[in-house]
């Protein structure tokens, strides 16, 4: 075989080398530099990396040394890995982009993705925990799930995921990696993952003392600087209550569904039908509540009702009021839930018969259901 059909092979090869970041094959992306293959069958590859100290450098030049190497008739592989220039780097965020323009918002009314913002009228019931076991389990079948931890004060959401300086340390990609004016957002369990928790210092003494204009501000990039690339859904976890940010994503994602998550004591129904009321204000869709904490499920079957019941068929039956709103699960008290969240592996994962785990497959089941754009479209289901 002549060299050049060698080297076409190793090219052939490298299209299925996929960037961990970014998520297309590395050929598309402008990162192959050079490939040259000897008639002794040596072939030498040029890597040009995003930027330098790429985190996903070591992954990439394993993967690419693996790829060539399984080309038949490749005798030995020699890899030169170098940067990008800053002209290369423009075109690849341009080629990432597309049609939009920089600094523009791709979840706009038009767009295919469709957003869920998960909100609650106080804090501790649950509704980040919710977010990201609900991503995950979207993403496992199939879809292109994407989660704002828009939560500034009191993120959550990179730990619930397993996203920790303790996964870095071990080799993951655990925080964002900037190219050009775009922001590349590490991955968990599939579901591209950006949080402000992923840029402050770790440690006890670390904390957000932001007001509304930088709250305004963080969000706005999140959704306009992050590359998500084509997603299906996108889930926003809201800080509690009925501040900014709350106003904020209104005001920016007017078009968005909003689910409510609340308790099941009766006297919890006011606070979390005052979110789903300011929702509503900004034009958002109400789309169901979800009931946390429902009960501690007993050996015999019984349920122990530890907050009470009834909470949230209270909240979906003020909240129908205006239009029709339903109680999407009653989520159990868990302590694979619990403990999914302290180890960062989610319990639709890791515990998926739990009472917990099936209730959240079945919120899952009821988004996919009312399906629109890109998440309607590759289930087969009509849009809203």
């Amino acid at each position: 075989m002549s060299s050049a059909d060698l080297e076409a092979r190793v090219t052939a090869a490298l299209g299925r080398v996929i960037d961990p970041e970014i998520r297309k094959p590395i050929t598309e992306l402008g990162m192959v530099a050079g490939v040259s293959v000897d008639d002794a069958g040596a072939a030498s590859v040029a890597i040009s990396l995003t930027i330098v100290g790429c985190p996903a450098a070591t992954a990439i030049e394993r993967d690419v040394t693996a790829a060539v190497a399984g080309v038949p008739g490749i005798t030995s592989t020699s890899i030169a890995v170098g940067v990008m220039t800053p002209d290369e780097r423009r075109a690849l965020t341009e080629r990432l982009r597309g049609a939009k323009a920089a600094r523009a918002m791709p979840f706009g009314p038009d767009s295919l993705t469709r957003v869920i913002a998960v909100t609650s009228g106080k804090g501790g019931v649950g509704k980040s925990t919710l977010t990201a076991n609900l991503a995950v389990e979207l993403a496992s079948r199939g879809l292109a799930v994407g989660i704002v931890d828009a939560d500034v004060h009191g993120f959550s959401i990179p730990g619930l995921l397993g996203l920790t300086d303790a996964a870095a340390a071990a080799g993951a990609i655990t925080r964002p990696t900037q190219v050009g004016d775009l922001i590349l957002p590490p991955i968990a369990y599939g579901v591209k993952v950006i949080s402000i928790g992923m840029f402050v210092e770790p440690g006890a003494g670390s904390a957000v003392a932001w007001r509304g204009p930088m709250l305004h501000r963080t969000i706005t990039q999140f959704l306009t600087d992050v590359y998500f690339g084509d997603l299906d859904v996108l889930l926003l976890d809201l800080p509690p209550g009925t501040g900014d940010v709350a106003i904020s994503v209104g005001q920016t994602l007017p078009h968005a569904d909003v689910i409510v998550v609340t308790t099941p004591q009766p006297a919890a129904a006011d606070v979390a039908e005052r979110s789903g009321i300011v929702a509503r204000q900004t034009g958002q869709r109400v789309i169901g509540v979800v009931e946390n904490m429902a009960g501690l499920v007993q050996q015999d079957g019984t349920v122990l009702a530890l907050f009470g019941a009834g909470g949230g068929a209270e909240v979906a039956r003020r909240l129908s009021a205006v239009d029709e709103v339903p109680l999407l699960a009653s989520v159990p008290i868990s302590v694979p839930l619990r403990a999914g969240g302290d180890s960062g592996v989610p319990a639709v994962l890791s515990d998926p018969l739990d009472p917990a785990s099936v209730a959240i497959r079945g919120v899952a089941d009821r988004i996919v259901a009312t399906g629109r754009g890109l998440a309607g479209r590759k289930l087969g289901l009509a849009p809203v």
